[in-house]
This record gives C-alpha cells, structure tokens and sequence, in this order.
C-alpha cells in the first residue's frame, strides 16, 4: 500500500501538523506515506512541493482573484498526476486544500484512477469559501448573500453561491470517501452537499510519548516560573487572530478577583501574544512561536490550566497536545471542542462568547486543586484511549485496505 497525502505545508499550521503525524504514525506501522503539500518546512524524500508555474498561474490570477471564486487560477494542480508520487500512489489523502496552493476543479479528474480520502480540517469543503461559517448555515441551501465575506479565506466578491455549485458538481463526478475529526464535523458534514458520499468519523491521533506530563517543579524551573505562581497557559499559531478569541480572554482576565490575579502569570506561545497581554497587569511570560514537542510540553506540564477562548474550531491540536500532558482546559462549547473539553472531567465548557462564565471556569478550577488533579488524570487516560497516534493510524490502514478492496 502507497499513500499520497496532498496538503498546504507539512508543518506548518493545525491541519499540516495533524497530517503530518498521521504520515509518521502511517510510517512506524509499515506503510508507504508521502506527501505533496503547498509549502515544504522539513527535509525529507518523502515529502514534495506540489507543483506549480508561478509566473503564468500569477498573471491569471490578477482576473481571477476579482471574481471571488480562490484558487481556479492553479492550472498545475491538474499535472500532480504527472508527479511520481502520485503515479506510485495506490490511495490518494486529500487534507486542507484551501491555501492558495491547490485548485479544487482538479479533485476530480486526480481520483479517476486512484481512489481518495478527504480529512476534513474545518468546513471550506462544503460552504462557498469560508474555512468557518459562524452563525451562518446557508451552505446547507447553496450559500449566496454571504454575511462574512472577509472571513478565512477572504473573497473580493460574492460569488459564494458559483463555488458551492461548483464544488457539488466535482463532488459528484470524484471517487471521495470523507472523514471528520469531531462528531460536530460529523453532523454538519451529514448535512452538507457531501451527504451523498460515505462519512467516517476518524479523530487525530497525537504521540503521547512526546506529549505527556512531565514533573510540574522542574518545567518551571525550566521556564524561569516561580514556584508559587499558578500558571495559564494560552497558545494558537497567531494569538491576534480572532477565532482565537484572545479578546474573550483579555476581558476574562479582567474580572478575575485581585486576590487571584495577584497569583497568576499568564504562559503563552504563538505569534502576537504582546498584543493581547500588554495591558492586563499579570505577569507574562511570551515563549513566541514554538515549533519543538518537548518545549511545548513543558508548557502544559508547568502549568495549572490551558485556556482555549476559540470561537470556532474542529478538534484543536492544542487541546489534544494538553490533554496528553494531563493538564485540564477552560474553553467555550463550540464546534468539536466538547470533545476534548468535557464538563467537570476534563476542563470547564462555558457558554460560546460569554468572558464572565470563562472567567468563572478559570476561578472554579484554580480554586480546587483536587479537581484539578482528578481532571489531569482523566485528561491523560482518555489521550491514552482515544487519541493516540497509534489508533489513529490503524483506523486509517483498516479504511484505506476497505478502499482497495
């Protein structure tokens, strides 16, 4: 078996690091991976650039970006069938398709030979341009009059309605067996334009070896942390990045009781972080942009608490990379948060844009450190049971031989 998996960067961003570990945990059980993807971070012979002509796929595009319609500028994305990795492909995995490397009008003639998997990472494959659509469910009766247009990935017009049709009918002309990462993907795919094709729910798995908890004292040490300080720790990719929420935290943080704050330092990774903390008078410490799984597990084992104020997610890295190193979680119920986030056993669940009920679910869960210990190991067992890197890839194998049956 000899799978090829397309997506927009091997590690950089959520949905290029998840494919990533599937490709390594497909490789530690014997199967052939390898990677086409937008933008290539790491050196290895398995993984490639998909290709591309720049110059010409550029001069179309200064038209076609006016149209509202992404990405139908990237002609090359029809000669990966030329590419060797796909020519020794038996099964194709299609990941996040909607970073200005791929061209989605190409998926159909891609899996008229080889049969396909499409991960889905958030909603882009089925609404007519956003990666989330918030409040708005009109991609269920074929999108138009679109009320976030500047939302990921941004469109100059609304031609929101011509990609959903668009994307309905190369659906139905490509050999597609869909997978979700969370049961809310799941319902929301159930119904979507993809209802027609069959939908599996396959979480991320993550390496709990690299992710697991490590001895609270000696990471803040580590990190320069006094020992009597009670940690949150807060990190996304980019911290000004609004789905993030990091203005729901700043107001959570707000209201903290003094007594509390005066015994908080605030841990943070991701770009911007200065942004958000520079006002909140607590303690900071910003490790920036961290790539490395061990520094980033003597993050979460040094602290108390991982605060997640999203506004929008799927099943997020970052609370799978807490849960393993057995520290609980404050975030809101939305999307496949639940999950991860489950009230009163793993974290605290607070109602979607609400600052005071997080800062409640902040103050509950500091407050009671026997709580808390319970949830860190209930956090470690569930990552043990359900998510590991492991029973990820061996859910995959088992569909893929289905597949090529």
């Amino acid at each position: 078996m000899q799978v090829l998996h397309i997506n927009q960067s091997d590690i950089s961003g959520g949905a290029a690091i998840a494919g990533y570990r599937l490709h390594q945990g497909l490789l530690e059980q014997g199967i052939n991976s390898k990677m086409l993807v937008g933008n290539v971070k790491t050196n290895s012979d398995r993984i490639e650039a998909v290709p591309r002509k720049p110059r010409f796929e550029n001069q179309i595009n200064r038209f076609t970006k006016y149209s509202g319609l992404n990405d139908i500028n990237l002609f090359s994305s029809f000669d990966i069938t030329n590419h060797k990795f796909y020519q020794d492909a038996n099964i194709l995995n299609f990941h996040n398709l909607h970073t200005g490397y791929f061209n989605y009008l190409a998926i159909s003639k891609l899996t008229k030979a080889k049969p396909a998997i499409f991960t889905l990472h958030d909603m882009w494959s089925f609404t007519g341009h956003c990666a989330y659509s918030y409040d708005c469910d009109r991609w269920k009766i074929g999108c138009g009059k679109c009320p976030y247009p500047d939302t990921y990935p941004a469109i100059h017009r609304d031609s929101t309605r011509i990609e959903w049709k668009l994307k309905n009918w190369i659906y139905n002309k490509s050999n597609l067996t869909i997978i979700t990462l969370s049961r809310w993907l799941t319902e929301q795919a159930k119904a979507s334009m993809l209802s027609h094709l069959p939908i599996l729910h396959i979480p991320n798995g993550i390496d709990t070896n690299a992710y697991q908890p490590l001895d609270r004292h000696l990471c803040k040490a580590v990190l320069g942390i006094p020992q009597d300080k009670r940690v949150l720790l807060f990190g996304a990719e980019s911290l000004k990045d609004k789905r993030k929420g990091g203005d729901l935290l700043f107001n959570a943080l707000q209201q903290l009781p003094q007594s509390l704050k005066s015994e908080i330092l605030l841990l943070t990774f991701g770009n911007g972080s200065e942004a958000i903390t520079a006002e909140l008078r607590i303690p900071t410490i910003n490790l920036g942009y961290v790539s490395s799984d061990r520094l980033k597990s003597i993050a979460y084992s040094a602290s108390d608490l991982f605060v997640f104020p999203t506004r929008a997610d799927n099943l997020p890295l970052v609370l799978q990379e807490s849960m393993a190193c057995g520290t609980p979680m404050v975030s809101f119920d939305i999307g496949g948060v639940s999950d991860l986030v489950r009230p009163m056993t793993t974290g605290y669940l607070a109602k979607p844009e609400d600052a005071t009920d997080f800062c409640n679910g902040i103050v509950t869960l500091l407050e009671d450190e026997q709580l808390r210990q319970t949830m860190s190991v209930n956090c470690r067992a569930i990552a043990l049971a359900e998510y590991s890197l492991e029973l990820q890839a061996e859910r995959y194998i088992k569909l893929y031989k289905e597949i090529l049956l």
